[in-house]
């Protein structure tokens, strides 16, 4: 009698393991406060509350009728702790656990540049104020060059990516300039930089554009305003400042889509954000918390398709109810925004930086609590040095479209 009831408890040990291998692949636990995550269930909208202090708790009736005061833990409990072992796994051992694989040690084969040939012989070095470039030329077009996976720049990958991750946390152009004039000698001048930034910023973003985020159905919509340097036109309006949209999923803090309307402001502008963020997304959320601006309605019923018996997602105004239900999320993200563009006071072309500043929101920006970025949170988080990593994707990702 007793090896059939550890025969069952093992059975049913394994099935919760099981089960929550299962929750993890729906998605991760989230943490909401210190010591508590919030795990998905398996079959519903539901979410139950894992706590520890002393001991794992779960809010479920599994652990509160089966679990409590026996040793056990239910499903929920075993997914956090299978969650927390993949993600130190990986912490610490990037190269062998890594489950994405997005971080790429050689992004170009050592292949001629104009003929895609492998018979490559050395031709020298080439001495720069960065240090020494190995030369190679080609055996079959009998050309010239230098392997770098940025070509036609004064300096290499590297200072691209310590440029961008300088500016988008807050230097300005003329300081990351000066911070290489006395650290690494190179004078390099602060347009050279501005145009770097706004280059790679705009590849980095149609990059981040190809990969499908996992998110939690509900999204964060709201405006804001961008002072801007724009010479006032009659197509945009812009005069001094510029509307921002941006949708933002509730749960990981994925900024989906942000758009620069110029001084437009109407249900139409609405509609080019949620249709953005939906490429991205790959689905239809299930809600859209938004704020009293009543374009909203219009722009999610056309953009969905939002009317009668086709009415497929919930749009919720926290107008009188924001007691029950608020937009903090977004404004929390457009107070960082504010904040970065408070420095420059104005920015001449604001899509381009919004189009950036939403990469450095998304994959390079850790969370302050738990140490995570929003795209790790929605499956497609990049590890090592994350600016490089992303570059040196977008720049494959470029290379691959143009040998299709």
């Amino acid at each position: 009698m007793k090896t059939k009831a550890q025969n069952r408890l093992k059975y049913l040990q394994q099935s919760r393991e099981e089960k929550a291998k299962q929750i993890l692949e729906i998605g991760k636990p989230i943490l909401i406060e210190e010591n508590t995550y919030s795990v998905p269930s398996q079959s519903s909208r539901r979410k139950y509350l894992v706590t520890y202090f002393d001991s794992y708790a779960c809010s479920c009736k599994d652990f509160e009728y089966k679990c409590k005061g026996k040793g056990l833990y239910c499903k929920h409990i075993k997914a956090v702790l299978l969650f927390k072992k993949i993600k130190e796994k990986y912490k610490f051992n990037p190269e062998t656990e890594q489950p994405i694989e997005l971080i790429i040690k050689d992004p170009q084969k050592k292949c001629c540049p104009y003929c895609q040939s492998e018979k490559l012989i050395g031709r020298g070095k080439r001495r720069t104020k960065l240090g020494e470039k190995q030369r190679y030329g080609c055996g079959d077009c009998k050309r010239r060059f230098v392997l770098s996976p940025i070509k036609k720049i004064k300096g290499n990958a590297k200072l691209v990516c310590l440029s961008m991750d300088c500016f988008y946390k807050g230097l300005s152009y003329r300081d990351i300039s000066d911070q290489f004039q006395q650290f690494y000698g190179l004078k390099l001048h602060h347009e050279t930089i501005r145009r770097w930034v706004l280059r790679f910023s705009k590849i980095l973003n149609e990059y981040s554009k190809t990969l499908t985020p996992k998110t939690c159905g509900v999204w964060n919509a709201d405006e804001t305003l961008i002072l801007t340097k724009e010479k006032p036109s009659k197509s945009k309006g812009t005069t001094g400042y510029a509307y921002v949209w941006n949708v933002i999923d509730h749960e990981t803090k994925f900024l989906l889509a942000s758009l620069s309307s110029g001084r437009s402001r109407k249900s139409k502008d609405a509609q080019k954000v949620f249709t953005e963020a939906y490429k991205q997304n790959g689905k239809i959320p299930y809600q859209i918390i938004t704020d009293k601006y009543a374009g909203y309605q219009d722009g999610v019923r056309k953009a969905f398709r939002n009317w009668g018996n086709e009415r497929k997602v919930k749009h919720t105004s926290i107008l009188g109810q924001r007691k029950i239900i608020n937009n903090n999320v977004i404004e929390s993200h457009h107070t960082q925004q504010k904040e970065f563009h408070k420095v420059r006071r104005g920015v001449t072309d604001v899509q381009s930086y919004a189009d950036g500043f939403r990469v450095y929101h998304n994959f390079i920006r850790e969370n302050v609590k738990d140490k995570t970025t929003p795209a790790w949170k929605c499956g497609i988080g990049i590890g090592g040095n994350r600016w490089n990593t992303m570059l040196m994707q977008s720049l494959k990702n470029i290379e691959n479209l143009h040998n299709k």
